[in-house]
């Protein structure tokens, strides 16, 4: 029996391993990028775990977390911070993921969930449940989703044309978010003062009082979508390179892309089910990434570590940067985030792609 033939090349972008008919392909640079970027996500986990009215050190931290801290540590860490940090690391890497594949799809950087209406759909389904029904968190959390994927799916269907093609899908996607926003403000006047109240912070987006509920649901669907993405990361960069050129090279294009808008329009809407609509991580994240690892693909892992190190890093900040008055993150990454969409405009303008 001859054993197979494994052979390694080396190129200027990366590495390519071939063993028999199979071939991986590796490129270094992301890779290394997408391992700091996690590495920093970790980090400033730490550091956030240890921020608030009882601060602790990172030592004391770490040695909490491997459960040779003091009681009052254990509970302070486990009980009260740690669910928050998981809540923000998982939100931030399901939005950065999602932007990613929705960029990759409409071949435009404007094309991120909450642009194109899909966080607005989920916050739409929420206030439903909360104004109408004055529904509880796990009520609140299921109309998020279904509004997102009714939000999508509409989105879809009115895109179609022979296909659907990402500038159609970005004009749709926007024309949808403002009929949202109208809805969502619609809601808003016709709930009573406590509704009102209850909705409009969460409408904000936070991290505040989240606990174990919200990270176990949230985890199961990036454990079992994360894996979907990435098996379609093929046929995803083909995506990048125009129909006829995926037709070309064997991806069944509108599969390909259903299964990914479902997978993405999904993520968006569990993530905002955690933690209510935060802005513009989704449309930040993937290009900061592509930046950093000089890729043209879906870079999508570097996306999801980028989008879960800025949300806990704009926590962090939310915490520390306004003194007593702590802010709740979606307002800091809106604040943020509208500066950038500003200075994308300018910038695509420029270029002459809008």
């Amino acid at each position: 029996m001859n054993a197979s033939k494994r052979t390694t090349t080396t190129g200027a972008s990366g590495v390519t391993l071939r063993t028999g008919g199979l071939s991986l392909r590796l490129d270094v640079r992301s890779a290394v990028v997408g391992l700091l970027l996690l590495a920093v996500a970790l980090a400033m986990s730490v550091v956030l775990i240890g921020t608030g009215d009882f601060p602790m050190a990172p030592g004391d931290v770490l040695r909490s977390l491997a459960g040779n801290g003091t009681m009052a540590q254990d509970f302070i860490v486990h009980d009260l911070r740690l669910p928050r940090v998981l809540v923000g690391l998982l939100v931030g890497a399901a939005l950065g993921l999602a932007g990613a594949v929705f960029q990759s799809i409409s071949r435009n950087p404007l094309g991120s969930p909450d642009v194109i209406g899909f966080g607005q759909g989920s916050a739409a389904g929420a206030l439903t449940v909360i104004v109408l029904f004055q529904g509880d968190p796990t009520e609140v959390a299921a109309g998020a989703i279904c509004g997102g994927l009714l939000t999508g799916f509409g989105v879809y269907a009115l895109a179609w044309r022979r296909g659907v093609h990402g500038y159609r899908l970005v004009l749709v996607g926007i024309g949808a978010t403002a009929m949202l926003a109208a809805v969502n403000g619609y809601l808003l006047t016709k709930a009573d003062l406590p509704d009102a109240t209850r909705a409009v912070v969460w409408l904000t987006g936070s991290l505040n009082g989240r606990d174990w509920s919200q990270v176990w649901p949230l985890a199961c669907v990036c454990a079992v979508l994360l894996p979907v993405i990435l098996g379609q990361a093929r046929g995803l960069r083909m995506l990048e390179m125009g129909d006829d050129s995926a037709y070309a090279l064997g991806v069944r294009v509108e599969r390909t892309r259903l299964v990914l808008m479902f997978a993405g329009v999904l993520l968006t809407a569990s993530a905002t089910a955690a933690a209510g609509p935060v802005a513009f991580v989704a449309l930040v994240a993937p290009q900061l990434a592509r930046r950093l690892t000089h890729s043209a693909g879906p870079n999508l892992l570097p996306s999801a570590w980028m989008g879960a190190a800025l949300l806990v890093t704009a926590d962090w900040s939310a915490q520390r940067a306004f003194g007593a008055d702590q802010l709740p993150v979606g307002a800091l990454t809106g604040m943020l985030g509208g500066v950038y969409l500003l200075w994308l405009l300018v910038t695509e303008r420029k270029a002459g792609r809008i």
